[in-house]
C-alpha cells in the first residue's frame, strides 16, 4: 500500500510538471486531458500527504512518551493527544480508502439526458416535463449548462420525448442514477371522480462521447431531412430543417427539429447518435461482468423501476437503497443532493465491500 501511496504521489509530481511545460500548454486538447488528470490525483495526493503528517504525529508522541528524560509535562500532553490523533488518522484512512475505490472512467464527462413518457398517456408526458425541470433546477444549482437537443411536446405542457446536454466539472457523476423507470402517483387535473392515476416515465442517461472515442463512418450514416412539425417558430412546415440520422450498423435513429437550421439540427442529432453509439459499446463490454453490475447501485437498467413519486402523500421513495423522503416538493424543486448522495454512499460501501472479499 505504502508504494501506491508513494506512486500516487510521484505521478501528481509529474503531471504538476507537465501542466507547466510550454509545449503542454500551448496544445489545448493535451493540457485539458493533462488537467484532467490533475483533478482527479489531486485530492486522492492531498489526503496522503494529510494521512502522512498524521503518522508521523503519532510517532513523534509515542517517541516522547517512551522517552524516560522527557519532561513530565511534555510527556502528559503527549499522552492527552495521542488517543485524538489516532482517532483523525482512523478517520483519514477511511477517506482515503473511499477516494482509493475504482474510478467510474465517466464521472468527468458531460451527459446527454433523455426522458420519455411511457404508461400514462397525457398525464405520463406532464410528469415528463415535470422530471425535465428537475433535472434542470438540479443542474442550475450545481452550476451546469443545460441545452436542449430534441424534443416532442404535446402541447398541453408536456413532452412524449425530449433530450438534452448537461455540460460541467461531474455532470455524469452526479445523475447516472437516474437511468431508468420513474413512476408518478398522482390526481391528473382531468380526474372529477379523484381518483390517483399511476403513470411512469423512462429517463437514460448518457456520457457524452468524445470524438476518439466513436469511429463514425460517413456511410453508415443515411441523412433525411424533412419539415419540422409543432412549436417551433417561423421555420417550421416552411424549410426542410429537421433531421433524421439512421446509424445502419446498429439500427439507432435519432432525430432533431428544435433549431432553425438543418446544420445545427445535424449537429445536435450527430452528438446524441454519438452518446448512444458509446453507450452501447459500454454495455456490451461490460457484459461479461452483468452479475456484478445487477448488485450495483445505478445499473443503468432502463426497465428497472428506480424511484416512485407519491403527490398525495408528499413522498418520494428510492427503490434501490429503500431511501424514502417526504419532501417531494423540494426534490422536484431540484434540491435532489440527498437523493444522489444516499446513492453514492451506498455505492461506496458496495465498492468497500466486494474490495474487502
Amino acid at each position: 500500500m505504502n508504494r501506491r501511496l508513494d506512486d500516487i504521489l510521484h505521478r501528481r509530481q509529474e503531471i504538476a510538471e507537465k501542466l507547466a511545460d510550454p509545449q503542454i500548454t500551448s496544445n489545448a486538447k493535451r493540457y485539458t486531458e493533462i488537467s484532467r488528470e490533475f483533478s482527479e490525483i489531486n485530492p486522492v495526493a492531498e489526503e496522503i500527504v494529510s494521512l502522512q503528517k498524521i503518522e508521523q504525529q503519532i510517532a513523534d508522541n509515542e517517541g516522547i512518551i517512551a522517552d524516560p528524560d522527557c519532561d513530565s509535562e511534555i510527556r502528559e500532553l503527549a499522552e492527552l493527544e495521542l488517543p485524538e490523533l489516532k482517532k483523525v488518522l482512523e478517520e483519514s484512512s477511511e477517506k482515503l480508502r473511499v477516494l482509493l475505490l475504482p474510478k467510474d472512467p465517466n464521472d468527468n464527462r458531460n451527459a446527454i439526458l433523455e426522458v420519455r413518457a411511457g404508461t400514462g398517456g397525457d398525464e405520463a408526458a406532464l410528469f415528463a416535463a415535470d422530471l425535465f425541470r428537475m433535472y434542470s433546477r438540479y443542474a442550475e444549482r450545481l452550476g451546469y449548462k443545460v441545452e436542449i437537443l430534441s424534443s416532442n411536446s404535446t402541447g398541453i405542457g408536456g413532452y412524449k420525448e425530449i433530450i438534452a446536454q448537461v455540460t460541467g466539472q461531474g455532470v455524469f457523476s452526479r445523475f447516472k442514477f437516474e437511468s431508468g423507470v420513474h413512476r408518478v402517483q398522482r390526481v391528473p387535473s382531468t380526474e372529477t371522480q379523484g381518483r390517483i392515476h399511476t403513470s411512469a416515465c423512462t429517463v437514460a442517461i448518457l456520457p457524452e462521447a468524445e470524438e476518439v472515442d466513436i469511429n463514425l463512418r460517413p456511410e453508415d450514416i443515411r441523412v433525411d431531412v424533412y419539415r419540422a412539425s409543432g412549436a417551433g417558430g417561423q421555420h417550421v412546415n416552411k424549410t426542410e430543417s429537421a433531421v433524421r440520422l439512421t446509424h445502419a450498423p446498429s439500427g439507432i435513429v435519432v432525430t432533431c427539429q428544435d433549431q432553425a437550421s438543418q446544420h445545427k439540427n445535424k449537429a445536435q442529432a450527430m452528438k446524441v447518435l454519438q452518446a448512444r453509439l458509446f453507450d452501447k459499446e459500454q454495455r456490451e463490454a461490460d457484459s461479461e461482468r452483468s452479475e456484478a453490475r445487477k448488485d450495483m447501485v445505478g445499473s443503468g437498467d432502463r426497465s428497472e423501476r428506480i424511484r416512485t413519486y407519491n403527490f398525495p402523500q408528499g413522498r418520494i421513495t428510492d427503490h434501490r437503497i429503500n431511501l424514502t423522503l417526504y419532501k417531494l416538493e423540494q426534490v422536484l424543486n431540484g434540491e435532489m443532493d440527498e437523493l444522489i448522495d444516499a446513492l453514492l454512499t451506498q455505492q461506496q460501501a458496495e465498492l468497500l465491500a466486494a474490495q474487502g472479499a
